[in-house]
């Protein structure tokens, strides 16, 4: 009887939790066909509403948002069951769990040639060019002074953004300068809960201070005397400093729901932003699941572009995130500013690393240094995480700490509270010789691999190992400049390895901007003080370089579209220094690729001249998604209509997708190369002048083994704006070994403007 008992209520409960994982609701993004409303209806909404009530017994599911302009359709709270039936439903095209995203965490103008006299080469504000920025990411602090808008004209009659009003945030905030300020954040508290308005504020205001970073890099005013403890000091300026700026708030302490970032892009076209800047990122995803290119597919259409940070997981090679070929996507590099700091030690070396650290400097005299994982409870004692440091074998010394799994600030507080005196934070080969610098709380040094190895050999073999460390300063006309930097995402682009990404690469490593009032340099809770300016580093940094120059040149241009907007940047890109020498990679010194840069570093006093631009369309993007074999649904799905289709009778082909750069892929049929037969591939371009009359010439540069290649025609002459001529290049190669690639340049020139594309070569 007992038996019987309890195998029934095992029963009993596995029906409960059964019943309960039906019902567990998770927010879904649905997309509606906006044509395919039922004529019953007076509006979309009230077809949305009633879609999500005929799908929810007694209308348990809640409507988050709904969208009119990056997508037709709304988000909600549904089961794995009500989802499934909502697919099925006439006139849905795609139902999408929702995704979460994270954020990709002075000197700046000068290194770009865009200082003084360069920002002649663009319009003023006021003009037919005035251009709002769109920054979706933490907020804002509008007190800072790089929201200024002194000398900026009226706010155009054209703006329809808003200063919504919340916690600690008033509607009178907004200026013009920054124009508009809006949250979301529903998407958010339906995964996560009611947020702790203790830690978070209900409002467009910056309590992480990255958002503000971020849009003060793309369009902050001129602030003379800026600086982070005196590091870096000068004028910060944005890189288009007479633009405007709009924020909308979509990332929170527990991420950036794509739900939220959708609500947010929707609001941002509809505004009229031209420039949208997202320094956020969720992997690489199919296109037709992936929210972020979703919703930058429909504000290309709007005619506005879309930059997107990389990602930060290089140097390891297919990390990127927003590969989507209608998204400008930008890596991380170096500028030519640095802050150095020097561990001298016992035996009379001295080693060259980086600090931001300000306060009372450690005493003349060498102090005991100690490896952590020599003076840990801990097998993973060498990481400096807390809790594992013994004081007792720290108190009073130096510790040498390696990066890795926790923050690098964040070990500094784990030896402090130990009682140590100082902190090396020792590069792994993971980062290579990349120098990050930090605001630490205790006298700290980080240097590269390859010192933070010679410093721990000294300190294991020298029976009574000392140091000191000694904050230099900042030092500028650092070389070489730029570097790719070692976090700073790589291809191949996983989705499409056809489309060569990332585009281009822009300052990314210590930048010095404007700062949230809420949170120290560091971002740690015990981090109590405050600052206007901070130096951080990520694509995050580098991201809102290429908004704001993006906005610049549409200053300049205003006809242009967002594919030529990036084409002039990608096609006057530097991959080689002034001298000739390639550029090089942190993480390895030697020379990066294609793959680390893209089309190279950014120029922007070139792109405004660019003489010829690769430009592309809506119908051009769908021709691309043919090519990858779409379903009419996933196109509806990304392009939020039914009404583009593939043509049965036509032939799509990824290699002629317009795109100012070339990644050619051979499928080797055995893997080893062992097939001698040589494989065709070709590729389609066209070029549409926006110079002068000019006759260009093409030449060629690679350096991969048994490649042809033939450019046909070998000369394109124009004579007026506008014009376009089109060029076909046939790659031949015998097959390779699966996993080589090698690397190229094609550039059109009329002797005073060199239209260059990069090529990779990959066999797999």
């Amino acid at each position: 009887m007992h038996n019987k008992m309890l195998r029934a209520l095992v029963l009993a409960l596995a029906v409960v939790a059964a019943v309960a994982a039906v019902e567990q609701r998770a927010t879904y993004i649905v997309h509606m066909a906006k044509s395919a409303m039922p004529a019953e209806y007076a509006d979309h909404g009230e077809w949305y509403g009633a879609s999500l009530r005929s799908v929810s017994a007694g209308s348990a599911a809640k409507m988050l948002y709904a969208y009119d302009t990056v997508l037709h359709g709304f988000s909600a709270r549904l089961t794995a069951q009500e989802a499934s039936d909502m697919a099925c439903m006439e006139g849905v095209l795609a139902v999408n769990p929702e995704a979460r995203y994270e954020l990709h965490t002075t000197r700046t103008p000068e290194f770009l040639g865009i200082a003084g006299s360069g920002q002649g080469l663009f319009p003023q504000s006021g003009t037919a060019g005035d251009v709002v920025v769109g920054v979706l990411d933490t907020g804002v602090w509008p007190e800072s002074k790089s929201y200024d808008d002194t000398g900026l004209a009226e706010v155009p009659s054209w703006w329809k953004g808003e200063c919504m009003a919340g916690t600690a945030f008033n509607s009178s905030a907004c200026n013009r300068k920054l124009v508009g300020a809006r949250f979301f954040n529903k998407g958010y508290e339906a995964a996560m809960g009611r947020m702790d308005t203790d830690r978070e504020s209900r409002s467009p205001r910056d309590d992480d201070g990255h958002g503000t970073h971020t849009s003060s890099t793309a369009a902050g005013a001129a602030v003379s005397d800026a600086s982070l403890f005196g590091f870096a000091s000068g004028t910060a300026r944005g890189m288009a400093p007479k633009a405007r700026v709009a924020v909308y708030k979509v990332c929170w302490l527990g991420g950036c729901l794509s739900s939220d970032i959708l609500a947010g892009m929707d609001a941002a076209v509809s505004d009229g932003c031209g420039v949208l800047s997202l320094s956020l990122g969720g992997g690489a995803a199919d296109y037709a699941r992936d929210s972020v290119a979703i919703g930058a597919f429909a504000a290309m259409e709007q005619n506005v572009l879309v930059s997107c940070s990389a990602g930060n997981t290089g140097p390891g090679s297919s990390t990127l995130s927003n590969v989507a070929p209608w998204i400008t996507t930008v890596g991380a590099g170096t500028l030519d500013r640095d802050f150095p700091a020097y561990v001298a030690l016992g035996n009379g070396k001295n080693y060259t690393g980086v600090s931001l650290y300000a306060g009372k400097a450690l005493p003349n005299t060498p102090l005991p240094i100690v490896y952590a994982a020599n003076v840990s409870n801990s097998t993973a004692g060498n990481l400096c995480m807390p809790g594992t440091l013994t004081p007792e074998k720290v108190a009073g010394k130096i510790v040498v700490c390696d990066r890795g799994v926790s923050a690098r600030v964040q070990k500094g507080f784990v030896v402090r509270d130990a009682l140590g005196a100082g902190m090396v934070l020792a590069n792994t080969a993971a980062n290579g010789q990349e120098l990050v610098a930090d605001a630490h709380l205790l006298p700290a040094a980080g240097v590269g691999d390859r010192e933070g190895t010679a410093i721990k050999s000294y300190v294991a073999s020298d029976p009574n190992p000392t140091a000191t460390i000694v904050i230099a300063g900042t030092h500028v006309d650092v070389h070489p400049s730029p570097v790719v930097a070692a976090f700073s995402s790589r291809g191949p682009n996983m989705v499409t390895p056809e489309i060569l990404k990332p585009d281009i690469i822009a300052p990314g490593v210590n930048i010095l901007a404007a700062w949230t009032g809420k949170a120290g340099p560091t971002g740690l809770v015990a981090d109590t003080r405050r600052v206007g300016f901070n130096i951080i580093s990520g694509t995050s940094m580098s991201c809102p370089h290429v908004s704001g120059l993006a906005a610049l040149l549409r200053s300049a241009h205003p006809e242009w579209s967002p594919a030529a907007l990036r084409s002039a940047l990608m096609t006057t890109a530097y991959a080689a220094y002034s001298g000739g020498s390639p550029l090089l990679d942190a993480a390895t010194g030697a020379t990066a690729t294609p793959f680390d840069y893209g089309a190279g570093h950014v120029d922007p006093a070139r792109a405004v001249d660019p003489g010829l631009v690769y430009d592309l369309g809506t119908r051009d993007y769908v021709d691309f998604l043919c090519a990858l074999k779409y379903s009419s649904t996933m196109i509806a799905a990304v392009a939020r209509s039914r009404e583009y289709a593939c043509d049965e009778k036509k032939t799509y082909s990824v290699g002629n997708l317009n795109y100012p750069s070339f990644s050619v892929v051979y499928y080797t049929a055995n893997g080893d190369g062992s097939n001698s037969a040589a494989t065709t591939v070709t590729h389609t371009r066209t070029l549409t002048n926006v110079g002068g009359p000019g006759k260009y010439k093409v030449s060629t540069a690679f350096a991969a083994k048994g490649v042809a290649m033939d450019v046909e025609p070998a000369e394109l002459e124009f004579t007026s704006v506008g014009e376009k001529k089109s060029y076909t290049v046939r790659f031949t190669s015998k097959s390779q070994p699966s996993g080589t690639t090698g690397f190229g340049r094609l550039v059109w020139s009329d002797g005073k403007h060199n239209v260059a594309s990069p090529i990779a070569f990959t066999w797999t």
